[in-house]
C-alpha cells in the first residue's frame, strides 16, 4: 500500500464517504478495494437467496449459500 494507515482508520473513512455524494461513494469503493473489504460484506440479495431456495431443497446449506453469493457477485446471469 502506498500509505500507511490503519484499516480501522480506513474503514471509518470508507462508511464516512459512503453516506455523502455519488462522486464520494465511488471514492470509498477504491479504497474499499486497496483494503480488501466487499461492498456486499457476506449479504446475499434476495433475488439470488429467492432463486437458491427454488433450485436447492435445503436452504440454509453449504451449496445453496455458495451458489446465492456467486449469482450476487455475478459470477453467472441471474435468470429471470
Amino acid at each position: 500500500m502506498a500509505f500507511k494507515m490503519k484499516k480501522a482508520g480506513v474503514k471509518q473513512i470508507i462508511s464516512e464517504l459512503d453516506k455523502a455524494s455519488k462522486l464520494h461513494k465511488g471514492q470509498a469503493n477504491k479504497l474499499r478495494k486497496m483494503v480488501g473489504e466487499s461492498p456486499m460484506k457476506g449479504k446475499i440479495s434476495a433475488s439470488c437467496k429467492a432463486q437458491a431456495k427454488k433450485k436447492f431443497k435445503v436452504w440454509p446449506s453449504a451449496y445453496a449459500s455458495g451458489w446465492g453469493v456467486r449469482c450476487t457477485r455475478g459470477d453467472f446471469k441471474k435468470k429471470k
